[in-house]
């Protein structure tokens, strides 16, 4: 019986023991909290309520961060980003901007990280600077909305060059991917029309680059997922801007027909100033739809023709012009159409005004959000697939995968590669022109149907998967895989580039964890 106490005393201190490290397992990532709290900052960290930074327009991940950063200047975000680095590899915060929350796989969380809010900007920090010179172009803060560049800059008689469809997105989150839309055929995408940036680097650096200046950090940045440096300003090329668009839709039933069509336009010398398309898949009163916002230019043939159960493609088209040139545009107009060979009887128009042709989408947001149908799952697929491969694409996917109605807009159009500069951070396909297929679907909660999460999701897998056994040599847009293996694929030869700039600049993988690609080295001593 005298050991008895001995055994006890044992046991206890044993229990001690596993429950300390339990407590330091548990609380490892939770021990930045305190040190965040002592850090001078004008703007403030929130601890608590932080359930939105850990959702996104994807909604099909949340994390929750430890803490989000509402930063009132640049130097919030270097002081909070510096203090993280200088922590080192004994925490294991991370950092991920989050701008309007668009994201669409979790990349903009930070699972018990940091989240910076990069809309709580406000005053001389976030002003704009329309510079109305030779060379006109805009300083924008990276947490600013394009609405809002547009707006302001329109007021000058300018606007950027280049856009993505949807405008309610920050400069920084479409600079990190890309940013394409219809006039990336001419102007390349949004990542091709920046002068200069200024970036936190994953070392709290606060560094100005251009091609010029800091060029490798440019380039990186530009396309770069978020992984080597938040933007935090950019100077956006502009030019003059029209006061209206001409809005043209037509109908193609061939799908070659269609395809050299856009192929013809997109290289045209005298051509429209966006060139966008999209796949119809089994909808039945298409025109009849399209008529609250256009109007058919033979009302007797439209009225006739009939879209049900029938696989259709629509070009869709715009030409800038000034009231006082409408005659000359619409000759142009005429003229280019005469070289088209789409269906006679579906061609419909609209006069809009440059902003309410920009803003688009916009429109459709307002109604999806009324119905209770905008915060729902998006699962989309975007890709881009080379010119030589399209056809073999289109015949299995929209002939054999996709065989029921589509759950939201396929859109398909081709760029010139010629337009993009290869030295930023972004990954294209082979060939001089390829085509961005994009499978904007939306899935309705609980359904176990063809509009279901899981029906879409095996979908899209049968779709990736036939890419690969068919060796369609296609890129993901805004990408997202699981594993480096997967990244390495992705990159190819250029993640050799891709590992030297994040060694560089963030070199303990504290940036934009939710994009995969890097996983924090943290040490347990």
């Amino acid at each position: 019986m005298r050991y008895q106490p001995i055994s006890i005393l044992s046991l206890r201190s044993f229990m001690i023991l596993i429950l300390s490290c339990i407590t330091i397992n548990i609380n490892f990532g939770f021990l930045g909290a305190p040190s965040l709290q002592t850090l001078s900052l004008d703007g403030h960290l929130s601890f608590d309520e932080n359930y939105h930074a850990a959702r996104d327009f994807g909604n099909r991940h949340q994390f929750l961060p430890l803490a989000v950063l509402h930063p009132k200047s640049v130097s919030d975000i270097a002081t909070t980003i510096m203090h993280v680095w200088q922590m080192g590899s004994g925490s294991e915060l991370t950092v991920a901007a989050r701008g309007h929350g668009h994201s669409l796989q979790g990349q903009a969380q930070a699972h018990r990280g940091v989240v910076i809010n990069m809309e709580s900007f406000s005053g001389l920090e976030k002003q704009m600077r329309v510079h109305t010179g030779k060379r006109p172009y805009v300083d924008a803060y990276g947490g600013e909305l394009w609405i809002n560049i547009l707006q302001e800059t329109l007021k000058y008689g300018l606007a950027p060059k280049s856009w993505t469809d949807y405008l309610h997105l920050t400069v920084g989150g479409t600079l990190s991917n890309a940013g394409i839309s219809g006039q990336a055929f001419r102007h390349g995408p949004q990542i091709s029309n920046v002068h200069q940036l200024e970036v936190v680097t994953g070392k709290g650096e606060v560094l100005n680059c251009s091609e010029e200046q800091n060029a490798d950090l440019f380039h990186g940045v530009l396309g770069g997922l978020g992984q080597f440096g938040i933007i935090t300003r950019a100077r956006i090329s502009l030019e003059p801007a029209p006061k209206m668009v001409k809005w043209i839709r037509v109908l193609y039933s061939d799908f070659s027909t269609f395809t050299r069509d856009q192929e013809h336009l997109i290289s045209a010398e005298n051509t429209f100033d966006y060139i966008e398309g999209f796949v119809i898949i089994n909808r039945t009163g298409l025109l009849n739809n399209w008529r609250s916002s256009f109007n058919p230019q033979d009302p007797v043939q439209a009225s006739q023709f009939e879209s049900d159960g029938r696989k259709l493609f629509c070009l869709e088209l715009a030409k800038h012009f000034n009231p006082d040139k409408i005659d000359t545009t619409n000759k142009e107009i005429e003229n280019l159409l005469s070289q088209l060979g789409y269906i006679s009887s579906t061609l419909f128009l609209s006069e809009v005004s440059y902003i309410e042709f920009l803003d688009r989408v916009h429109v459709s947001e307002v109604k999806l959000r009324s119905k209770g149908l905008w915060e729902v799952p998006h699962p989309w697929l975007n890709l881009l697939i080379p010119r030589s491969k399209i056809h073999d694409f289109a015949k299995e996917v929209f002939g054999n995968i996709l065989t029921d109605t589509s759950n939201g807009p396929i859109l398909i159009y081709p760029v010139h590669k010629s337009k993009w500069d290869n030295r930023t951070s972004a990954v294209l396909p082979e060939g001089d022109v390829f085509y961005l297929v994009a499978f904007l679907t939306s899935a309705v909660p609980s359904s176990t149907g063809t509009d279901g999460l899981e029906h879409i999701l095996t979908q899209n897998k049968r779709i990736l998967d036939f890419c690969e056994a068919a060796h369609l040599g296609v890129k993901q847009y805004l990408p997202h895989y699981t594993t480096q293996k997967e990244w390495r694929a992705h990159f190819g030869p250029r993640w050799q580039v891709f590992m030297q700039r994040k060694t560089a600049y963030d070199p303990l993988a504290i940036l934009a964890p939710g994009q995969k690609i890097f996983q924090k080295a943290i040490s347990t001593l």
